[in-house]
């Protein structure tokens, strides 16, 4: 591949890479800071630098281009660094959740097939006791190691496994369709799914942004480096040469004084979060002036709580809908389509959305329809599971590969779609996908429960929030709350069950599938 000089010439090429990206922005600017975090910042020549060591560290200890390189930690300047010198090393960065189970955990590392883990004392403990083939870099400990933090054989220390701060990696020739990144979309006990991004989609993230005035932006993140969320901003900012700005775990009052003092301009929050600092007393005492970019996505949004934002919040709002796996994606400019806020918008520039019946037919503009979508931002395939990635694909009659969104939507005269329901049931809860099934075959596990249904049910606090039902065994003698309290010991964090609910029987179709709406249906007639 031929480099580019700059910066602006990259970007106006049809493909480069994010590491050639960040290294001209070293050159043209790298006294702007890059990443900050709670204990400081870096700047561009720095994480240059920095990604450059670990991309050299990574082939000395002949961890091969295509290769998965695991992060199990919180996001901080060493985590980008490591993230980004991981691709350009030519390997596979490969985030995973820290709420996970352990057992999740070490089954997402052992999917992946990740040699090395970057790991962080506050996060050591997910993978206490779990076997792993794979080594084990310990980011920097503040103030030494904590007497609780476990030891794991043949640990190095992130300072002593790094390269020399002279390294130079040997160059790798990056293919557009070379895996980026693997994002798992199930932090489960079950069988999580690797979705395979390429670098063609992150181009595609990074340059179709270009009205959206990330090289000037100071961007405020604040979800998780493991969520493709998060990605769609933290990437298109350093691929522009901006500030990104790790907020941590996230507080209403911290969050919106920390935009304050780092004068933000863009920030990615799920509606969870707007919600929460929307509803502190004294928001509109803040100056949040120099905000131009607000977005928000993964989760449902309220038309009350968009209008809420457009009006006290300045800059423009913009909802996208799409998926991790790629497929297609809409958006909503909210505040140009004060008319619209029920809806997700429309289909992006290059982005095609169709809608099919249960047959795989088009249906009619104005009738509902699973929702498919291509682009040029789509998944490579679920990692090593090819039945899995053509259940998840459909195709057109010219052979046009499309991928099931597994929503049910109506687009409107206008082009704008309203989504209806979920054809897959999925669970949105703080920003954080929710597997029914996953959350189902923890609770079959117990020796009481005969039968299980695990539903997702409105939240104020959370969006939706993941409600089970369960068939008692004839034997059994555990009650309802000492049930839940077992399954939510074996759940993620993120995944726990809200409530547990016993049924003589669960609703069933003829052909055995549970009729998971007269389950919501009959939670909505109990709370009339």
């Amino acid at each position: 591949m031929r480099r580019m000089t700059t910066a602006a010439d990259m970007l106006a090429t049809g493909f480069a890479t994010l590491p050639d990206l960040i290294r001209a922005h070293a050159v043209e600017r790298g006294d702007r800071t890059a990443v900050a975090d709670a204990q400081g910042s870096i700047d561009y020549r720095t994480l240059d630098a920095m990604m450059d060591r670990v991309a050299a560290a990574l082939q000395r200890d002949g961890v091969v281009h295509g290769t998965a390189v695991a992060i199990v930690a919180a996001p901080t300047t060493d985590y980008a660094a490591v993230f980004l010198g991981a691709v350009r090393a030519g390997c596979v960065a490969t985030p995973i959740a820290p709420s996970a189970t352990r057992a999740a955990i070490a089954a997402m590392i052992a999917d992946s097939g990740a040699p090395v883990v970057f790991l962080d004392a506050e996060n050591a403990w997910a993978l206490e006791g779990q076997l792993l083939t794979a080594r084990i870099v310990l980011f920097p400990r503040e103030g030494g190691s904590p007497a609780w933090a476990p030891a794991f054989a043949g640990e190095q220390s992130f300072d002593a496994w790094i390269a020399p701060s002279d390294a130079k990696p040997t160059p790798v020739e990056v293919a557009p369709e070379d895996a980026f990144n693997i994002i798992y979309s199930s932090g489960t006990t079950g069988t999580p799914k690797g979705i395979v991004q390429s670098h063609a989609m992150r181009w595609a993230h990074v340059s179709r942004n270009t009205a959206a005035g990330f090289d000037t932006a100071v961007t405020m993140i604040a979800t998780p480096l493991y969520s493709n969320t998060t990605l769609v901003s933290f990437l298109p900012t350093l691929g522009w040469g901006g500030t990104v700005v790790l907020v941590g775990k996230f507080d209403a009052r911290a969050y919106i004084e920390l935009a304050q003092r780092y004068r933000a301009t863009h920030t990615m929050l799920v509606p969870v979060q707007y919600q929460r600092i929307m509803a502190l007393p004294d928001f509109d005492s803040f100056d949040l002036s120099t905000f131009r970019f607000k977005t928000s996505t993964s989760a449902p949004f309220s038309a009350a709580l968009k209008a809420d934002v457009v009006a006290r919040w300045p800059g423009v709002l913009v909802e996208f809908y799409g998926m991790t796996e790629g497929g297609a994606s809409c958006a909503l400019n909210a505040t140009a389509n004060p008319t619209k806020l029920h809806t997700v918008g429309q289909p992006m520039p290059g982005h095609e959305i169709r809608l099919i019946d249960d047959d795989g037919v088009e249906v009619a503009r104005g009738e509902m329809g699973e929702v498919v979508g291509r682009s040029p931002a789509m998944m490579n395939g679920y990692h090593g599971r090819s039945e899995a990635t053509r259940d998840a694909e459909w195709h057109d009659a010219d052979g046009n590969r499309y991928i099931r969104h597994g929503d049910v939507g109506r687009f409107d005269e206008d082009g704008f779609l309203t989504l209806m329901d979920r054809k897959k049931d999925l669970i949105i809860s703080g920003g954080f996908n929710i597997y029914p099934s996953d959350l189902e075959a923890v609770l079959a596990q117990h020796p009481a429960v005969a039968d299980c249904a695990v539903i997702g049910v409105p939240s104020e606090a959370w969006g939706e929030t993941p409600v089970g039902f369960y068939v008692p065994r004839a034997d059994a003698i555990e009650d309802a709350a000492s049930i839940l309290a077992w399954a939510n010991g074996q759940l993620g964090k993120t995944q726990r069950l809200s409530a547990l609910h016993i049924a003589d029987e669960l609703p069933r179709s003829a052909i055995g599938k549970v009729l998971k709406r007269e389950l919501r249906d009959r939670l909505a007639g109990a709370a009339a």
